[in-house]
């Protein structure tokens, strides 16, 4: 199989899980065509796959490369503006419920809290939390160890409930 053909059925495997992480990651609303930029580079870089890492493991390093460049780029833009909640990925293929993502009342506030967050929980938060990968797959997605991983993911998880409590409507007493 060439590298082409192999980019395209890795697209056809993974362009969801990638389109979600650079949606939480980035909140951009043009996300769609940042996975479309994972996969030019992933195409670029083919020779630099060693196969040591899943192929998801490895575009989700080349996404998460892809995400700081564009906050390089957008330096002056703020979460906010950058995510219109209404607007929903459509799959390439195969359209279920559970395969498109449902920004709904709940969804929105666990979003605002973790955008409130520092960059490596939100990653870490994402990738493990999120998108369900290995402590393993994490690390090498991020070059940490695997007892950072675990670490970081403990702290983010705390600051993402302490964060959730702020963002929680105060009750009065009757």
């Amino acid at each position: 199989m060439d590298d082409k053909q192999l980019i395209s059925e890795w697209f056809h495997q993974y362009s969801n899980d990638i389109y979600h992480f650079l949606l939480y990651r980035t909140g951009s609303p043009h996300a769609e065509d940042l996975v479309q930029e994972v996969f030019i580079k992933a195409m670029g870089a083919m020779d630099t796959f060693q196969g040591n890492a899943s192929p998801k493991t490895w575009l989700l390093s080349i996404a998460r490369n892809v995400a700081i460049d564009h906050f390089r780029s957008q330096k002056n833009r703020f979460w906010d503006k950058l995510i219109p909640f209404e607007k929903q990925h459509e799959p390439i293929q195969g359209e279920t419920p559970d395969s498109v993502l449902q920004l709904n009342e709940e969804n929105k506030k666990l979003y605002n809290s973790i955008k409130e967050l520092k960059g490596k929980y939100r990653d870490v938060l994402i990738l493990r939390g999120i998108q369900e990968l290995t402590v393993k797959e994490t690390g090498e997605i991020l070059g940490w160890t695997e007892n950072k991983v675990r670490m970081t993911y403990h702290r983010a998880k705390d600051a993402l409930g302490k964060e959730l409590e702020k963002n929680e409507p105060k009750q009065g007493l009757s």
